[in-house]
């Protein structure tokens, strides 16, 4: 009977000198691309112009970077100390050195696609997230995936059968592999978004997938915190953790979009009116 799984995965795919590559920032790469082709199919379905996508992906991409960067520095590097990077600001360039929020993460992407929506689509914010998100969901999978190669961000001691021990993090007992329960709900809350826009046509109604996509991924992320160990040392004795602090607003945030979008009727979309006008002449 299997009592419990031990974890050895070498974090590096192969090192060729001063060049490493490691299977985290593959992931990172792939969770990007990922985005940006399944956001690439649903501006072809609506008939978007062609640079929207590429311009997305350039806005998005580096908006994400530097916010997951700068996340980690401000709320989780060098103990939360904000003074330490504040003093030495080269550190916070230093990714190399690892360190990426997906709160930082977050919050660099809803800034990055203010800025896109102010100087590409022209069209409404929210008409952006509810379409992105959707391929955000998935990425978030690759990049758990990514946690789980650098044996890190896993949970307390457990007993049951699945219970991994990270060999290389210097375990010996079989800790909760949180990092799969976020891959699991991760692919859950792309499951949910995309069946509503494909589906449901939830995209009718502004704000509603994003909001669903909040509530589904930061609530979920709440409560899996509570079996998590510390990501850092000020955390221990906190009855929130900082994942839990900035967790929280994006769920409000999340239910209040989607009070919002419920209240108000649905309409149709510019693309489905030129549909069906194109159907009426023919």
């Amino acid at each position: 009977m299997l009592n419990y799984i031990v974890w050895d995965v070498d974090p590096e795919i192969f090192s060729f000198g001063p060049i490493t590559l490691r299977w985290y920032g593959l992931l990172w790469g792939v969770a990007i691309y990922t985005a940006f082709l399944i956001v690439t199919r649903i501006f072809k379905h609506e008939n978007r112009p062609a640079d929207w996508s590429d311009k997305m992906f350039f806005y998005g991409a580096i908006s994400l970077i530097i916010g997951a960067r700068l996340g980690h520095c401000l709320f989780y590097g060098a103990g939360g100390d904000f003074w330490y990077y504040y003093k030495n600001p080269f550190e916070i360039i230093k990714v190399w050195e690892g360190g990426l929020s997906s709160h930082g993460g977050a919050m660099g992407l809803l800034v990055g696609m203010w800025l896109y929506t102010k100087n590409v689509t022209k069209k409404s914010y929210l008409y952006i997230l509810d379409r992105l998100v959707i391929g955000v969901a998935l990425g978030g999978a690759f990049i758990r995936l990514g946690n789980l190669m650098n044996s890190e961000i896993y949970g307390e001691t457990t007993a049951l059968p699945w219970g991994f021990i990270f060999v290389r993090d210097g375990q010996t007992e079989p800790k909760h592999p949180t990092q799969i329960y976020e891959i699991l709900y991760c692919l859950v809350s792309f499951a949910i978004t995309y069946i509503m826009y494909w589906k449901f046509k939830a995209y009718r109604r502004y704000g509603l997938i994003f909001g669903v996509l909040l509530v589904a991924i930061f609530l979920t992320r709440f409560l899996l915190e509570f079996i998590k160990n510390p990501q850092e040392v000020f955390e221990v004795g906190m009855l929130l953790n900082m994942g839990q602090l900035l967790s929280l607003p994006l769920v409000i945030w999340g239910i209040v979009l989607i009070i919002r979008a419920l209240m108000k009727p649905a309409e149709l979309e510019d693309f489905e009116r030129e549909h069906n006008k194109g159907k009426k002449k023919t």
